[in-house]
């Protein structure tokens, strides 16, 4: 395991440590991302304009439409949960959206985190992009370079993880998408999302 991985998963760690003392509620289940929604509006932080699809055509964030180690992220936590006994997750296109622009923004601005340079954890980023209606948000995020199959790598590495394995095995979760982006120097940054409604 290269030094890199090797930071990225202590970065993991402590950045789940991080979102713990963010959490409303502390809960004795090890699931320290929880976050849970409140009221307000808020505006986007920086405004993305995407063009409307043509009739008929896919949604770009739908499950047609992901990527090679989304869907591979996608089936795999969905074969973890109902190997212990809990329903699949359904695939969300907005919250594929929100993970691909969250991946996107840690390889772009070389960064490692839940949390954005400017403060923003996954339930502030959810309300920036206009996500209503969930009970409860939670994230896991990988980062990995030189795997064969970085998708299944990050779900082996997190199902190791007590918080991480927490978040894909919470029974409350109904909802998930995977945000994949591989950066120029063939760097995977992943970010999966989870919700209850």
């Amino acid at each position: 395991m290269n030094t890199r991985v090797c930071l990225g998963l202590l970065l993991t760690f402590f950045a789940v440590s991080a979102c713990t003392a963010a959490a409303q509620e502390v809960s004795r289940s090890p699931v320290p991302q929880v976050l849970e929604s409140r009221a307000g509006e808020m505006t986007f932080a920086r405004p993305r304009r995407i063009a409307a699809p043509e009739a008929g055509a896919a949604l770009p964030y739908s499950f047609n439409q992901a990527t090679a180690i989304e869907r591979i992220v996608f089936e795999l936590t969905n074969q973890e949960r109902m190997a212990n006994g809990l329903l699949p997750l359904a695939w969300d296109s907005e919250l594929c959206r929100l993970a691909r622009q969250h991946s996107e923004d840690m390889g772009g601005r070389g960064y490692f985190d839940h949390e954005t340079p400017e403060g923003l954890f996954p339930k502030d980023r959810a309300r920036a992009a206009g996500l209503r209606g969930f009970r409860v948000i939670a994230e896991n995020i990988a980062y990995n370079k030189g795997h064969q199959n970085p998708g299944a790598y990050a779900v082996q590495r997190w199902m190791k993880s007590s918080g991480h394995r927490g978040n894909i095995l919470f029974s409350s979760f109904q909802y998930s998408a995977i945000g994949s982006y591989v950066a120029s120097d063939g760097s995977v940054y992943l970010t999966q999302i989870f919700i209850s409604r």
